[in-house]
């Protein structure tokens, strides 16, 4: 039995992991810059940073009724997905006033998997206002501070995202109230960006051992 189970690890896993990659990077290649020097969340909040990390971000608003169940939908199809990557997170921004049904969430989300890499982080309206126009986008923040659409924030502090999507010319978030969205668009996406730092991982070792 240790006999096959060495020789699962050995071969069959990292043929597993190369299709989890290449998939996605066949399907769409380098997933586009959009926009550069998004302002860092630590300005609200100097635990949490985007940088040197890979972070799928969020606006919930202060009205959690309504939504919930995007930050589930993310959780489900996004978050348990990926969370296992060492430089993976969720960032969730959220008004001030909002941390204990903030917790309330991550409690119920937690149910179903560890939320580590689970952030919550609070500003007051403007803080918010300005920290979502950096992104530059075409999408407008809900007057409840919220949006549907979930974004991806490379370890440079990059908007991430398609620049020519087969559906709308420039693809800057992912709509988390659509399934077949998030689980035909948001993981291929999430597979290209990670497999990228992993290929540039992989290229800096070798270059050191030359």
């Amino acid at each position: 039995m240790k006999k096959y189970l060495v020789l699962v690890t050995l071969f069959i896993l990292p043929i597993v992991a190369y299709l989890f990659f290449a998939s996605g990077i066949t399907n769409f290649g380098k997933l586009a810059i959009l926009t550069s020097g998004v302002d860092d969340v630590t300005n609200m909040d100097g635990d949490v940073t985007f940088k040197d990390n890979i972070t799928i971000l969020g606006f919930l608003g202060d009205n959690p009724n309504n939504t919930n169940g995007n930050a589930f939908n993310l959780n489900q199809k996004i978050y348990k997905r990926f969370y296992a990557f060492k430089d993976f997170q969720f960032v969730m921004v959220m008004p001030k006033g909002m941390e204990e049904d903030a917790a309330e969430l991550k409690k119920e989300l937690g149910l179903l998997v560890d939320m580590s890499k689970w952030n919550f982080v609070f500003g007051d309206e403007n803080q918010i206002n300005g920290f979502f126009n950096s992104l530059k986008t075409d999408i407008q923040l809900e007057d409840d501070l919220s949006t549907p659409y979930a974004f991806i924030i490379d370890k440079d502090l990059s908007l991430r995202g398609r620049s020519e999507d087969e559906e709308e010319a420039t693809l800057y978030g992912f709509n988390a109230t659509s399934v077949s969205e998030l689980n035909n668009k948001m993981v291929d996406d999430v597979k290209i960006i990670l497999a990228e730092y992993r290929l540039a991982l992989k290229k800096n070792s070798a270059d050191r051992q030359k």
